[in-house]
Order: structure tokens, then sequence, then C-alpha cells
């Protein structure tokens, strides 16, 4: 995967912003860079250590990864039901890696729209 691919991909989707929000917390983590809808995180990854991706996902389909995928963790700090680091040049190919990302984005846009038509 490519970092700039990456990134372009994740800004092509509608209302994407990006920030390095974590740097405040600690300056080892001024390098995360991530990608928000609706004010909400979907994607996120390390520019400097660019080795893989955290998403958000569906409980089950996370659990499910974990059983069938040697490529995939829970992340760091994220809730590990709901957030999942997936590795690059492992056993998840490139388009599957896109397509969680853009699940990722489906899942934080659907539910933060509906909060805002409140």
């Amino acid at each position: 995967m490519d970092i700039e691919y990456l990134r372009e991909y994740c800004l092509a989707l509608d209302r994407v912003v990006e920030k390095t929000p974590f740097g405040k917390f600690s300056p080892k983590f001024d390098s995360v860079l991530v990608f928000y809808i609706c004010g909400h995180m979907f994607c996120m990854f390390d520019i400097d250590r660019f080795t893989g991706v955290t998403v958000k996902g569906e409980p089950e389909r996370i659990a499910r990864l974990h059983e069938t995928r040697s490529s995939c963790s829970a992340h760091r700090t994220m809730n590990a039901r709901y957030w999942i680091e997936l590795r690059f040049g492992g056993d998840i190919p490139d388009s599957e890696i896109l397509e969680m990302i853009r699940r990722s984005y489906d899942i934080v846009k659907t539910k933060y729209s509906r909060n805002r038509e409140k």
C-alpha cells in the first residue's frame, strides 16, 4: 500500500477532513494522521511508521477477522470491539483494506449524520 494513494483515497470520500490531533498528548503521536467524517474518526495511520491502518468496524466482522487473519490486531488505545488495526503486506489484500476503510467511513457517516438531523 502506498501512503499517498491511501491518503488520497480517504480524502476523496465526501466531506472528509484530515488532522493530526494526538500530538497535544505526546510528541510521539504527532505523526498519527486521522481522517474524520461528521467530526468523528473513521481511519488513522502513522505517517512515520506506515505499517498499517486502523479502522472502525462492526464487532462481528472484527471478531471474524481476528479468527481468520493473522495480519490484524487490536489497536493499542482504541476500543478493540469497534476498532481494528490492519497491517499491510499480510494476509489481507489491499483491496480488502480499502473496502474496510470505506465501510468504516459509511458506519461513522451514517451514525453521525442521523444525529445531526435530530
